[in-house]
């Protein structure tokens, strides 16, 4: 059962962001406020929910917060400052757009930057603990997957609207196939044969 605080604060918000491992796309990150009195049987870490289950809970999540936001960090950003940096900058940049602003924040995983004068706290595993984390990291997923439906339009070759840029089998043969798109991060290791020196 996901608990709905972490601290004593009335307005914690919880951050998580999806598609940190994918090779094209956003790094997408929310936070959510969640008000004292809310239940939902069915929010868990949105990579054990069903498309059908997180497209559900989306709606519902959004009505009955107190606060959300969503931010995609770009490919050229993610290349600049790394995909750590990035996600950090994503859920930062999530939090900053909340109104009310939280008075505590509770991240996904072990690794975040302190962000003004708010204090946190990083929770492993904490979108499977904790219900704002498990909706933010609903909203961050369901973002980023609508967005490269999007970007599916344009480059169909590499079926993201299956693999949302994830290095599944087949994106890396599309990829060794048709080369890279401007969506690609240029900085990850898109085929494995880049590990191989030439000699």
């Amino acid at each position: 059962m996901l608990k709905l605080k972490y601290s004593k604060f009335k307005l914690e918000c919880g951050t998580d962001e999806a598609g940190r491992g994918c090779l094209a796309g956003p790094v997408t990150a929310a936070a959510v406020i969640l008000p004292n009195e809310f239940k939902n049987s069915i929010l868990n870490d949105s990579k054990q929910l069903s498309k059908f289950k997180r497209d559900l809970l989306k709606p519902i999540i959004e009505t009955e917060a107190i606060a959300f936001a969503f931010t995609h960090i770009y490919e050229e950003k993610i290349d600049e400052i790394n995909i750590l940096n990035a996600s950090i900058l994503a859920m930062q940049t999530s939090i900053l757009q909340l109104n009310p602003k939280p008075e505590f924040i509770i991240v996904d995983g072990n690794r975040f930057k302190p962000l003004s004068d708010i204090q946190h706290k990083t929770i492993v595993k904490g979108d499977s603990k904790f219900l704002s984390i498990a909706a933010a990291s609903v909203l961050a997923k369901t973002y980023r997957d609508a967005y490269m439906l999007k970007i599916h339009e344009e480059f169909p070759m590499y079926n993201w609207k299956q693999n949302k840029g994830y290095p599944t089998k087949e994106h890396r043969e599309a990829i060794k196939k048709f080369g890279t798109t401007k969506y690609h991060r240029k900085s990850f290791k898109l085929l494995p044969e880049q590990l191989k020196l030439e000699l």
